[in-house]
């Protein structure tokens, strides 16, 4: 058993991760443990968080890892959510936003707009309703970070992708517009919260190249690197990575 290593910004500071239960939020869950933070999760799915919550906590003995069980479609529970983390911890220094899901179709006449029906709960209301409810937190912490995980395909759409780029796409603009918050709350003082996006070509796991071992998952990023990343961003000042879009696969040239 690993003990908690904190000694940076993020020791001490307590952080939420919404969709902690998949495999980007359980190794979010363990990196920021390791950094020495108090990590809230939440998922709609209570077992699963409970396997993650206990996963990060036997990896790192002495840290402070729970789950709450939040329907983040409901902005009142999510509200109520921040408001007991903030309550209990004393602060909220993060909101990571790892809730997912993807579909697509063959062609851009093929498209299901039913599709649109489910990533525009999944992808944009949940940035909504988190982004509302932990605002005020995260500009009281002093250090505050709101990260949002955002695909290339957001501004790169192919045909078959139109309903999740466009949701990716409206997601990156509604956190952008929580960046211009901090800015304006700031004034002309130091900017002390940020709201970052961190764009991927896809995610991999150790799962799934078990699965398909010849796989060569090209321009993916591991949910290793992913949390590493989402960890680095309470080492650079706020101004630097405020609205900032911060690419962890290729960046297209054109």
């Amino acid at each position: 058993m690993n003990t908690t290593k904190g000694n940076g910004p993020l020791d001490g500071a307590v952080v939420a991760v919404a969709g902690a239960a998949g495999p980007a939020g359980r190794a979010a869950l363990l990196r920021l443990a390791e950094a020495g933070a108090t990590v809230v999760g939440s998922d709609a799915d209570a077992s699963r968080l409970a396997e993650a919550v206990d996963a990060a906590r036997d990896a790192h003995g002495g840290a402070t890892v729970t789950g709450d069980t939040v329907d983040l479609l409901d902005l009142d529970a999510t509200r109520t959510w921040a408001e007991r983390t903030e309550r209990e911890f004393g602060r909220v220094d993060g909101l990571v936003h790892l809730v997912g899901g993807w579909r697509g179709s063959a062609t851009f006449a093929e498209t299901d707009l039913a599709d649109w029906d489910l990533l525009e709960k999944l992808l944009i209301r949940t940035v909504q309703h988190t982004s509302l409810a932990f605002e005020g937190a995260l500009g009281r912490s002093g250090n505050g970070r709101y990260v949002l995980i955002s695909a290339a395909g957001a501004s790169r759409p192919t045909a078959g992708n139109a309903a999740y780029a466009a949701s990716k796409a409206a997601a990156e603009a509604w956190t952008l517009a929580l960046a211009d918050a901090f800015r304006k709350a700031a004034g002309d003082g130091e900017l002390h919260a940020a709201a970052t996006i961190l764009v991927v070509k896809a995610l991999v796991h150790d799962a799934m190249r078990a699965e398909r071992p010849t796989a060569r998952f090209a321009g993916f990023t591991d949910v290793k690197d992913l949390a590493e990343a989402v960890a680095g961003l309470w080492d650079r000042p706020a101004v630097e990575v405020n609205a900032a879009r911060l690419w962890l696969t290729a960046q297209p040239t054109t």
